[in-house]
């Protein structure tokens, strides 16, 4: 199913909102049906259904996998063996998982289908902003979107990440002109190879147009961070160029650069001198809404590890709306929040039952079996398992959700944490959400100090008896005057409030049995995170879907922390 209603008519829009979600059990039918149908007679199925199509047997004999299950079939059709293997629908591609969260890059077999999806959550995230946010018709999108130079596998076929997948394909080429996909940005910027370049050029197409903007943001919070840092650095080479008219020397990409100087358009000394004015001040604090005076909201993912970016972001928006969209992966596209301007805390989404087969598998509960997306109950908790168009069938995602409501019959979940993302030392483990809420008790102390937590990952130091959990901390200041000097007894104070935040089995081996050392706090240099996130786009991460791993597992990762270590501090 793809678009099926005009965007510019809300009210029809509306109707096929409310249809869909309506009818969910019998869409989610039709679409398991459709999949069977076409699918029955792959090389994976068949030997599972021998034919046959109907629902309970495919729930019965197809088993529930993981990836590294599957991953032998989707490398033999990466090795130029037939779609037929898992899909009789033509495999045109292949989508790259940002191989950040969960360990190493995962390859998702993809066709059309997936680009059709999107593109219809895309429009309804449209109309669902739309009836939020007031006249955000009558503007641009300062939207930092990025493309990452494809991999070639040997059967012939692009292995892209999933952003760079949609924005090299013809749906996004060949979009509508309206108001959502009106950018500062031309499309040579978007697709230009080199992310500096394009991240410099995105800036400068930003801020000429500075007085059409609307909306700012990116596919995930962490970019448009890096973002705002990356003028903290380049605001004056920026200002030159605005100045004289010209681009500066080092972006070469002819396509790149010729489309900016379209938008350029010569020298601009005054507005050169207000960009200044603005960015040569002593704190950066709403820094987006001074340069970008009608902007009405900040469009980006801070949901899951991406909330640790929240108060960044409302620092340097000046407590902007801070709009998380849609929640999808790899494998599919599940759902869309349709009450956008909640608090970040508050985010769900509810799932669309046309994008693939959902089923869940109950977790923390004496359930154990797997339920359809109609028969998820309010307050639990469940990891999605997907059978989408492109050939995967019952596989897990490892995210964790929560049943936080309904429209109509569609259940609305909020994205708890990665299942597989923990420290752990001895008996203990401490997941994404664990870490976060330990995070959040340090908040007040910090800002005491006139300090903030711009970013943070960890890893579980066992070299030595005991081991012990080390945090990697990056700060900056809030107020006028830069980097306060950091307070020792703050931090150590920091590392207690994170120990006490801790569950009762870690305390037990921390205070016990003694088998956990003192946890501890590395602070590091500014921009050190920045390192990190260009180390793993050359690991092959794509910088539009890049998520901060929050607990390192590479050793390269870890030096590249350890290099950067200004000061150590630790629980009392």
């Amino acid at each position: 199913m793809s678009s099926s209603f005009d965007l510019g008519d809300k009210e029809a829009g509306t109707k096929a909102l409310e249809d869909l979600t309506k009818n969910v059990k019998q869409t989610q039918d039709n679409v398991l049906q459709d999949i069977l149908n076409c699918n029955v007679n792959t090389e994976y199925l068949r030997g599972f259904l021998k034919g046959r199509t109907d629902k309970d047997l495919f729930k019965e004999n197809v088993p529930v996998v993981n990836y590294e299950d599957v991953r032998p079939y989707i490398d033999r059709v990466a090795n130029g063996e037939p779609s037929e293997i898992i899909s009789n629908r033509p495999i045109t591609g292949f989508l790259l998982s940002s191989g950040t969260s969960g360990g190493a890059q995962k390859m998702m077999p993809c066709n059309n289908k997936y680009l059709d999806n999107l593109t219809f959550i895309y429009d309804l995230r449209m109309l669902v902003i739309s009836k939020h946010v007031d006249g955000v018709e009558h503007g641009k999108g300062m939207m930092f979107l990025f493309t990452k130079p494809e991999l070639v596998t040997p059967s012939g076929l692009p292995a892209r990440a999933a952003t760079s997948s949609y924005f090299k394909s013809d749906y996004f080429k060949n979009r509508p002109s309206n108001w959502y996909y009106s950018y500062t940005s031309p499309d040579e910027v978007i697709l230009c190879p080199d992310n500096r370049q394009s991240l410099y050029c995105h800036l400068l197409c930003g801020l000429v147009q500075r007085n059409h903007v609307v909306r700012v943001g990116s596919i995930f919070a962490s970019v448009l961070v890096r973002a705002i840092k990356f003028l903290e650095d380049f605001w004056m080479e920026l200002c030159s160029g605005i100045r004289s008219g010209h681009v500066s020397d080092w972006i070469t990409d002819l396509d790149c650069k010729n489309s900016i100087y379209r938008i350029l358009d010569g020298p601009r000394p005054e507005l050169a001198d207000t960009i200044e004015q603005e960015c040569n001040q002593k704190s950066w604090e709403g820094i987006i809404t001074r340069l970008w005076p009608k902007t009405k909201y900040i469009e980006t993912v801070v949901t899951g590890s991406m909330a640790q970016y929240i108060p960044a972001l409302q620092f340097y928006g000046n407590d902007l709306p801070l709009i998380s969209t849609i929640y999808g992966s790899s494998e599919t596209t599940f759902g869309i929040n349709l009450d956008p301007l909640c608090k970040p805390r508050d985010v769900s989404y509810t799932f669309m039952p046309n994008m693939s087969y959902f089923e869940f598998i109950p977790v923390d509960s004496k359930e154990d079996k797997i339920v359809d997306l109609k028969d998820v109950k309010l307050g639990c908790y469940y990891e999605p398992v997907v059978t989408n168009f492109s050939g995967l069938y019952r596989t897990r995602v490892g995210d964790i959700l929560l049943v936080t409501g309904f429209h109509n019959n569609a259940p609305q979940f909020k994205f708890v944490r990665r299942e597989n993302v923990v420290l752990s030392i001895d008996m203990e483990k401490t997941n994404e959400e664990n870490l976060f809420k330990a995070m959040n008790k340090t908040k007040p102390l910090l800002e005491s100090s006139g300090l903030m937590l711009i970013d943070f990952t960890s890893y579980a130091q066992t070299s030595t008896i005991s081991g012990h959990y080390v945090l990697y901390w990056e700060l900056v200041g809030k107020g006028k005057e830069g980097n306060p000097p950091i307070n020792p007894k703050v931090l150590e104070e920091c590392c207690f409030a994170v120990e006490e935040s801790l569950d009762d089995v870690y305390k037990r081996c921390r205070s016990k049995d003694r088998s956990i050392g003192v946890l501890e706090i590395r602070v590091v240099q500014n921009g050190a995170f920045d390192s990190l996130m260009d180390f793993f786009i050359s690991q092959g991460a794509s910088i539009g879907q890049y998520k901060m791993s929050r607990c390192l597992k590479s050793a390269k990762a870890l030096d590249i922390m350890e290099k950067s270590v200004t000061s150590r501090f630790f629980s009392k």
